[in-house]
């Protein structure tokens, strides 16, 4: 999977001079939380955040009148806080790969750039759509959590024998087991009921952790 199949398009975006009160109210009325920034020729020049427009905004200690405040915040550009030093990825990145840059640099989104324009933005909130589908955890049927031998070939007999039974896989996901020497994996299985399902996979799995039905 790619990030053009699950990045969010099109894109708002903003210009350096807007104030920062209007970048606000705008996030609130779109319900984002980050906001390109390009210059008159549509390039990407930058990225600011509700978290950037927040801290730029004075705290409730303050001593100014309500007019001082508002005469001073409309002067504030986004000019003055958006950073420019942005990552970015393009249409074609791996998704694993934009959720690893995103881990790594503890950022929440990641334009998707062309020729400097951007086409699209990639978010946590996409990836945790992307979970959902990856895991099946809007569909019914039997999910079951198990750790298998981490040896070429066992998943393979795992998901035959699975198949063999009548059972038909709808996701499945491998994380990282209690060592190097084997893997947990998670199963959304419909077509066949949970004690079915634990008797056909037990010959190929070191221990069933989980197992539910959801409907």
């Amino acid at each position: 999977m790619l990030v053009g199949e699950r990045m969010t398009h099109p894109v708002i975006t903003i210009r350096p001079k807007m104030p920062i009160h209007d970048a606000l109210n705008l996030m609130k009325k779109e319900h984002i939380r980050r906001l390109p920034v390009v210059d008159k020729k549509g390039n990407l020049v930058a990225m600011v955040s509700e978290s950037d427009l927040l801290h730029a905004s004075p705290s409730d200690a303050t001593s100014l009148s309500i007019y001082e405040l508002n005469y001073l915040l409309s002067k504030i550009t986004i000019s003055h806080i958006m950073s420019t030093d942005v990552i970015t990825v393009d249409k074609e990145t791996p998704i694993e790969e934009a959720a690893r840059i995103m881990a790594d640099n503890k950022i929440g989104g990641l334009p998707v750039v062309l020729n400097k324009k951007v086409v699209g933005i990639i978010t946590e909130t996409d990836l945790f759509r992307v979970f959902l589908e990856m895991l099946g955890a809007r569909e019914p049927g039997v999910r079951i959590a198990a750790l298998v031998p981490n040896t070429p070939g066992e998943l393979a007999k795992l998901t035959k024998a699975i198949f063999d039974e009548g059972g038909n896989i709808i996701a499945l996901g491998t994380f990282q087991g209690q060592s190097s020497e084997n893997r947990e994996i998670t199963l959304k299985v419909s077509g066949i009921n949970s004690e079915v399902l634990k008797k056909t996979i037990e010959p190929y799995i070191e221990q069933i952790i989980d197992v539910r039905e959801s409907i």
